[in-house]
């Protein structure tokens, strides 16, 4: 067998149906769309929850149920491995880790992991502590303080 005698299998591929294209193919004229009307326009057409002015079901079921989402508590997440940048001795806040770049936005505070190692003793200041992160961060002969 060589390259040029390389063929798709039968019926795997199928020719795109060509609009507008005569009166003969069935799909002329119109192009499938009717006779004027909101969904025979360019960009026409209503989305796939109307159901004709009608009040939609998503309207009409009771809404059950209580969501937290409003309310939930999101920390700026960090790693005790984020904490190796500072120097011996520095107590680290979210004011500086917002300074440095590390975090972004402080949100309901900051969170710091255990993810990784830490080879200084440091001073942090957070608002919630892995375990694993107090842990690690008191063997280092540093602090983790609750703020």
């Amino acid at each position: 067998m060589k390259l040029n005698e390389l063929k798709y299998n039968e019926g795997s591929k199928k020719d795109i149906k060509r609009l507008g294209r005569g009166s003969s193919s069935g799909t002329g004229k119109t192009s499938g769309k009717g006779h004027k009307g909101q969904n025979a326009r360019s960009g026409g057409g209503v989305k796939p929850t109307f159901e004709g002015g009608q009040l939609p079901l998503y309207r009409r079921l009771p809404k059950r149920g209580f969501s937290n989402a409003m309310f939930k508590t999101t920390y700026s997440i960090i790693n005790v491995s984020d904490l190796n940048m500072f120097d011996e001795g520095t107590v680290v806040t979210p004011e500086l880790l917002k300074e440095m770049g590390i975090i972004k936005k402080q949100l309901s505070g900051v969170k710091v992991l255990g993810n990784g190692s830490l080879e200084k003793k440091l001073t942090v200041r957070a608002n919630v502590f892995s375990n694993s992160a107090k842990e690690k961060i008191e063997a280092a002969g540093g602090k983790a303080e609750v703020m």
